[in-house]
């Protein structure tokens, strides 16, 4: 019920902290949500551009 009453900026760092309680399943934590969300969005578009032609070339091979 007081949790209904907090302001949204206390109400996104609870939540925040209890995800930092709470790591991912993953056996090294995170993923591609993460790295993503840790770049910015050139250094994103240039790793999918990267793994495309990765993709491409081995299927040429």
């Amino acid at each position: 019920m007081a949790e209904e009453r907090l302001p949204p900026e206390e109400r996104r760092e609870r939540l925040r902290q209890e995800e930092l309680k709470h790591p991912s399943s993953s056996i090294h934590g995170g993923g591609l949500p993460d790295l993503v969300g840790g770049l910015n969005w050139k250094a994103t578009g240039m790793i999918v551009i990267v793994i495309l032609i990765a993709l491409l070339i081995i299927a040429l091979l």
